[in-house]
């Protein structure tokens, strides 16, 4: 590669990858803020109830990808790509915006869980269109046989998407009190999108069309129906289909497992302090995201198939004992207590609630605090559980997560390449977009939710490993994914299309 087209090609990185970056922080930022969010949209008398609808409101934004994928696929198939996802960052970036404004469920009641919900839904059909065009752009200017590579670092903006939002997560809750940030403060990220958007906007802006595009489109080669041929051609769906159940539903299942779900477990289940959580997150995903260039660039030398694979493969065998070693790392009945330096205090609030708080102290430095509350006036009573573990406890979960994103960097890092090189230039934006939407989208989007479901059904039938139970959906789809992928997917990169 030149100087010249080295330069060519970072320009068009930089410009993409920020604008994606920035639509994944604003679709996050909701996620990484769920257990706060549950507080203030829903009925407050039932916070398992309240947490399950948030997430299931964080799902429906996956659920519609799809939907934006063909109707903005469409739209970059036949106008072009640059345009398409300006406007796709722009409604993503309004819809964050109008999340933070939005009144509490005391306020305005069922009115704050609708809003949210519908602006859910227009931000994942602005993320639905955001990927396809991005990943296309890209490939359409990388040179032959390096697709992989460049396309990789695409692949990185959604962590990074994530690790920004944890990051100014952690940064809001520094600068304000616990009971600022409860009370507004949670608002803040929420707000701060829409400067990022603003940037993003005049740099894309300023972008030339595709290469690859601008020369179908000048030679009248473009498609006048783009859902038609992708779709209504049986030898296209056949790819398309091969892409979804072959590659993107285990890369989904296995991309959220290892970054969603293993925050909202600790969060939830292992009952570890939110900001904790955060920063062992922040940095298992800081430590990991290089790997997705490694695996990208590895692609383009040994094929797509098998690192895909074999990624897997390595979740479906370890997904069990890795989780099992995270729950039993802050499972205090391990741990000894400091009789001595337990406390226990009573408070009566001035709606006549009592306010009951356990404190616990153990020898290796964890800090255990349970506070249950008994409502004078609904007969019920509530407890919520806070541990600060040690930090021999967070490089633990550090490394066990980081584990996890190496499986995610092995299965996303080559899937942008996989998907552009599966299809002809004329019907890339929308045919590619729909299988890996709906791999992410559907299949991935919903395991937070399922997998919560299954760990909150176990635990109330009494299971001595309740914990592990919401790893059975993303291990049984994974694992038809991988079977599929081995028996019907090819190694060669197909470059004919480039």
């Amino acid at each position: 590669m030149s100087k010249t087209s080295t330069k060519g090609i970072w320009k068009v990185i930089s410009a993409s990858s920020m604008g994606t970056m920035i639509e994944w922080y604003d679709f996050y930022i909701f996620g990484s803020l769920a257990v706060v969010i549950s507080t203030k949209f829903f009925p407050s008398d039932n916070p398992t109830a309240a947490f399950l609808s948030t997430l299931a409101t964080f799902a429906a934004g996956f659920v519609v990808r799809p939907f934006g994928a063909l109707f903005f696929g469409r739209l970059g198939d036949i106008i072009g790509r640059k345009y398409t996802f300006m406007a796709t960052l722009l409604l993503m970036g309004g819809s964050t915006f109008l999340i933070g404004c939005i009144p509490s469920y005391e306020t305005i009641g069922f009115l704050a869980p609708l809003l949210v919900l519908i602006l859910r839904l227009l931000q994942g059909l602005a993320l639905g269109g955001e990927y396809g065009g991005a990943a296309t752009y890209v490939a359409e200017h990388a040179p032959a046989g390096q697709k992989g590579y460049w396309t990789s670092w695409i692949q990185t903006t959604a962590t990074v998407g994530l690790f920004i939002s944890l990051m100014v997560i952690l940064a809001t809750k520094n600068v304000l009190s616990a009971e600022a940030f409860d009370s507004w403060g949670w608002r803040v990220p929420f707000w701060v999108s829409i400067v990022m958007v603003g940037v993003s906007y005049l740099i894309r802006k300023n972008m030339d069309e595709s290469p690859v595009f601008a020369k179908a489109k000048k030679e009248g080669t473009t498609s006048a129906n783009p859902l038609k041929e992708s779709f209504g051609n049986r030898y296209n769906l056949k790819f398309v289909l091969l892409a979804l159940f072959g590659a993107t539903m285990g890369q989904g299942v296995v991309w959220y497992t290892g970054q969603f779900y293993a925050m909202s477990f600790m969060k939830t289940v292992m009952n570890v302090d939110s900001s904790q959580v955060d920063s062992l997150l922040g940095i298992a995903l800081l430590i990991g995201t290089p790997f997705f260039i490694v695996f990208g660039w590895l692609s383009d030398k040994v094929g797509r198939k098998y690192i895909m694979m074999f990624g897997m493969l390595l979740a479906i065998l370890f997904y069990r004992p890795i989780y099992k070693m995270m729950y039993n790392t802050t499972d205090v009945s391990y741990k000894t207590e400091i009789v001595e330096q337990t406390s226990q205090k009573i408070e009566k609030a001035k709606n006549n609630d009592v306010i009951t708080t356990i404190s616990k102290t153990y020898t290796d430095g964890t800090t255990y605090m349970e506070k249950k509350t008994d409502f004078a006036d609904k007969k019920k009573s509530q407890s919520s559980v806070t541990i600060n573990i040690n930090s021999g406890d967070e490089w633990t979960l550090i490394f066990l997560v980081f584990i996890q994103v190496l499986f995610v960097t092995m299965v996303y890092g080559p899937i942008a390449a996989f998907l552009v090189e599966m299809f002809p230039t004329k019907i890339r934006y929308t045919s590619m977009s729909l299988p890996y939407h709906v791999g992410n989208g559907i299949f991935g989007g919903l395991l937070p939710a399922i997998s919560t479901y299954f760990v909150t059904h176990a635990k109330a039938a009494g299971k001595s490993d309740f914990y592990l139970d919401g790893l059975w959906y993303p291990i049984i789809i994974a694992s038809i994914c991988f079977v599929i992928g081995m028996i019907y997917i090819d190694n060669k990169n197909k470059i004919n299309h480039l």
